[in-house]
């Protein structure tokens, strides 16, 4: 398509070309302005911006890149193929660069185009014009690039920059190749070179490497001149950054006595980099350096420019003792080998960089070109040739004395610690050797996450294995988290989800005995086992390091997936829930039919002695009691697994004391209901069922006062006697019956419906654990039968006891009571009989008796039985007023106000002052006084 030359529009890419033209001749921007070089210039512009719009090429960048490199090749010009490398290599990691393929491109063509033109004698000024700021191998011919080495130029100030790009793989490679690059040297060491500037290489390489994408292609212009040796002129020299300058001044020294020459120098200064002492320089055990002998006559600026770059050497020994000492190490384990291979990656990469060095000092001793030339090697130049080097190998050295003494995880976090730096290039290179020397840990992570196998020979990951643990105690003690070997980058609660992952599937295999798929986790282990070392190059990237978001989302879908499997296998094969219903209705008392009739069946048997009780006995009635309750319809299976227990036999103890159903537990849900929890639940049980015998009691004797009143109408003097007794049997039935309400309604109920929203909503076996553990641990709180609420337990016992007491002094007296109206009404009807029979009635005899009897009943069994029933009344006051005073003071808000209801008319209050003072601050007193 014809390009558009009229420049009449203002505004049309014609007349802005020619109003560019103009301005960098200088001519200004005046369209009008017709001059023979404006129009030269315009006409050359022209043709070079408009004459190749379809590309020689296809948009393919590496094409691009490969054919200017054989472009430089066909011209023999194999240092500056060296150069373009490197720089391509820059260019590619600056992100801010989004069309690389045009620019490249554009300067293969701006190249090709100024080459042609030469070649033909045409337009040599215009190409001339445009070619400055770009390349000498892209703009000019070699005759002229030669020219211009000759001389300096006066458009563009050269350098060399330094980067310190992201590289996937080592990227010392990059600065061998960098290493090629030509950097102005003096002629010789002669001295009075001038006034030695005061430089700051680093600062100045880190700000060119902050420039932006648009300053790129100037700085690759800038460095390619540098390669050509065109400095600029003695008024342009602070616009070069101050490498540059660093290198085009010498040293002021007066030392004029020269014994060693710059070669023989740098001919031991490879050597060091290889860590061999050479014939000037060697090395100083004493300050743990390369040194030049001090006798030597070396002048003091060369003599610490060598020992800078004698570092490198340093550096590289210390690296490669390490590695000759734990190479084929086995005790380091996979990971400190790992570590070693990354290391003997990088001095792979820096094996190269040697290559090259030692190639360019071939060819300056060779001659092929002079000292000072654009190829020759100087000290200067080897000085920025290694700087990249030289902070790799330090930032190398700072790992090897992270990791010494350091396996597996360990390793891991010494190295994670070290890229936690502001430098991006020290940062990427650990994160590289971190993804490298990760690769062992995560391969064994992926066969423990998807197979439950825990391949770990040299102890190197955070999960451990005791073998000597059976299958049934696997969950709690057979696998567990190694804590020294936990990476700091793997959070306690992440590398806790990666322990539960291995142990579900584990569980579900060794003690569920269930081989089935676990929702692709088979699947995902298979594609493991075929393409291990494909799926771990993939995994672990220079991009992306080892336990970052990627990690963090792989294990979170493993752990649900298995979790969940476990759970459902948990739930409908071997009816956890159902377990669980079962301890609360029949150890916890919650099927009040069958408590209450098992209570009445048992009773003649529990009010026996202890030892004279027998299981078969104790079974039998269970039996019995389950078939005329509503527990016979519950699932057969968990019947069976109800049964009697008794206890520890003390002396004294009735069949009340020692009597405990039991609940057979096997198989998976023995981890839930471990043997602790069991015996808590005996506890529980214990308590409960001596809190229902109070209860049952009490029923019996109300029930009894209640009949025996009736019946003793006749008898008047004993109605104080059944006053007391009614009296005492209220309070007491009032207290039972508010502890009853508070252990069933606040207590069971309340953390039953608790459990049952957590066991619901648990996520794993773990949740469901730590549920039912709170759920004891709230239940033997709140009923007083923790270490804490003993004496509050003892004193609950005591009026207990107080209970059992009442109940006999009240059948004791109710016996006696009977018997008095039994032998009145009997001496009645004889009375009656002998009066019918017309004889008398009563003898003298019989009156005597009578008399003695009567006295006896009144005289010795009202009065003790008024006595008893006064200290046991006097006794439970007190033991309940104490009782009262210790929940007042108790940490828990719901014990503290069951004394309310205790004390709901105040009886107790108005009898003890300490009971007035309000609750909350006798609480907050009793709280705050330890601390005082």
């Amino acid at each position: 398509m014809p390009v558009d030359t009229s420049i009449d529009d203002p505004n049309s890419p014609a007349a802005l070309l020619y109003k560019l033209c103009c301005r960098l001749l200088g001519k200004g921007t005046d369209l009008k302005d017709k001059s023979p070089e404006i129009s030269e210039h315009f006409q050359y512009a022209l043709r070079l911006v408009g004459s190749r719009f379809a590309p020689t090429v296809a948009t393919d960048e590496f094409r691009v890149v490969e054919r200017i490199k054989r472009k430089l090749l066909k011209e023999k010009r194999e240092v500056d193929i060296a150069v373009f490398s490197e720089l391509y290599r820059k260019l590619a990691s600056q992100p801010v660069l989004k069309n690389r393929w045009a620019i490249l491109y554009f300067l293969l063509s701006v190249s090709e185009s100024s080459g042609a033109d030469h070649s033909h004698g045409q337009a040599a000024g215009a190409a001339s014009f445009f070619g400055q700021g770009l390349p000498t191998y892209l703009t000019s011919t070699p005759a002229v690039s030669t020219q211009a080495s000759q001389r300096p130029s006066s458009h563009t100030p050269g350098v060399l920059s330094m980067t310190h790009a992201t590289e996937s793989s080592s990227g010392v490679s990059s600065v061998a190749s960098r290493s090629l690059d030509p950097t102005p040297t003096p002629a010789s060491f002669a001295p009075n070179y001038g006034p030695t500037p005061s430089v700051h290489f680093a600062d100045e390489v880190l700000m060119q490497e902050g420039s932006d994408g648009s300053h790129l292609a100037t700085l690759v212009a800038q460095s390619l001149s540098v390669s050509q040796n065109r400095l600029p002129t003695s008024g342009q020299s602070s616009a070069l950054p101050s490498a540059v300058r660093f290198m085009s001044y010498g040293y002021d020294t007066q030392n004029t006595s020269y014994e060693i020459s710059e070669a023989a120098l740098l001919r031991d200064i490879i050597y060091i980099f290889q860590g061999i002492e050479g014939k000037v320089i060697k090395f100083d055990q004493a300050n743990d350096a390369y040194r030049i002998d001090p006798k030597l006559g070396v002048p003091k600026p060369v003599r610490e420019l060598v020992h800078k770059v004698a570092e490198l050497g340093w550096l590289y020994r210390k690296i490669r003792k390490y590695l000759d000492a734990h190479a084929g190490d086995k005790a380091m384990g996979l990971v400190g080998q790992s570590f070693c291979a990354a290391l003997q990656q990088e001095l792979t990469e820096y094996y190269r960089l040697l290559a090259v060095l030692e190639g360019q000092h071939q060819v300056g001793d060779a001659g092929v070109v002079g000292e000072g030339a654009s190829g020759s090697l100087t000290l200067r130049r080897l000085m920025v040739w290694t700087y990249d080097p030289m902070m790799r190998l330090r930032t190398l050295a700072a790992l090897v004395d992270a990791c010494k003494g350091k396996k597996g995880g360990a390793l891991l976090s010494a190295l994670h610690s070290n890229m936690q730096h502001g430098d991006p290039f020290v940062k990427s290179l650990v994160r590289h050797i971190l993804n490298l020397v990760a690769r062992p840990i995560r391969v064994i992570l992926d066969r423990w996450i998807y197979e439950g196998e825990l391949d770990d020979l040299y102890n190197e990951f955070f999960v451990a294995v005791d073998y000597d643990t059976k299958y049934d105690r696997l969950w709690y003690e057979k696998y567990s988290i190694r804590k020294p070997m936990l990476p700091s980058f793997i959070s306690m609660e992440l590398g806790t989800k990666i322990l539960n992952i291995g142990k579900s599937i584990n569980f579900i295999r060794h003690v569920c005995q269930d081989r089935s798929p676990i929702r692709g986790g088979e699947e995902k282990a298979l594609d493991y086992n075929k393409s291990q070392e494909a799926s771990a190059a993939a995994q672990l990237t220079a991009d992306e390091e080892f336990g970052g978001t990627a990690l963090q989302e792989t294990v979170d879908i493993a752990y649900r997936e298995t979790s969940k499997r476990l759970l459902e296998i948990f739930f409908s094969k071997y009816k956890f829930l159902d377990h669980l219903r079962a301890l609360r209705l029949y150890l916890l008392l919650g099927q009040g039919d069958f408590i209450r009739h098992l209570m009445d069946l048992l009773e003649s048997d529990l009010a026996k002695a202890a030892s004279t009780l027998y299981m078969h006995n104790l079974t039998g009635v269970l039996e019995t009691a389950i078939r005329a309750t509503n527990a016979q319809y519950a699932d057969p299976e968990i019947i069976e697994r109800l049964d009697c227990r008794l206890l520890e036999v003390s002396p004294g103890d009735t069949g009340w004391d020692v009597f405990s159903l039991d609940y057979h537990v096997d198989g998976p849900i023995s981890t839930v209901f471990t043997p602790e929890c069991m015996i808590h639940y005996l506890r529980i049980f214990n308590f409960l069922w001596r809190a229902k015998r109070m209860e049952y009691c009490l029923t019996e004797m109300w029930k009894q006062q209640m009949t025996t009143r009736r019946m003793l109408k006749s008898l008047p003097e004993v109605s104080p006697i059944l006053h007391m007794c009614h009296m005492l049997g209220t309070e007491m039935i009032h207290f039972v019956h508010q502890m009853q309400y508070y252990i069933t309604f606040e207590v069971l109920e309340c953390c039953w419906a608790e459990l049952k929203k957590q066991v619901t909503e648990a996520s794993d076996l773990d949740h469901i654990i730590a549920a039912h553990e709170t759920f004891l641990d709230q239940v033997l709180n709140r009923c007083l039968l923790d270490a804490e609420s003993r004496k509050m337990l003892t004193q609950l016992r005591a009026i207990f006891d107080l209970i059992i007491q009442f109940q006999n002094a009240q059948e004791s007296f109710f016996s006696a009571a009977t018997t008095e109206l039994q032998l009145r009404q009997r001496l009645e009807k004889a009375v009656e009989l002998r009066t019918d029979e017309g004889e008398w009635g009563m003898t003298e005899w019989d009156e005597e008796e009578e008399r003695r009897r009567s006295v006896k009943f009144i005289d010795d069994v009202i009065p003790d039985t008024r006595a008893q029933l006064r200290v046991l009344s006097k006794s439970y006051q007190d033991m309940v007023q104490q009782f009262l005073m210790m929940l007042t003071s108790h940490q828990d808000v719901s014990l503290r106000f069951l004394s309310f209801r205790l004390d709901f008319n105040e009886h107790y209050k108005k009898r003890e002052p300490k009971l007035r003072s309000p609750l909350t601050h006798r609480f907050s007193k009793r709280v705050k006084t330890p601390a005082n």
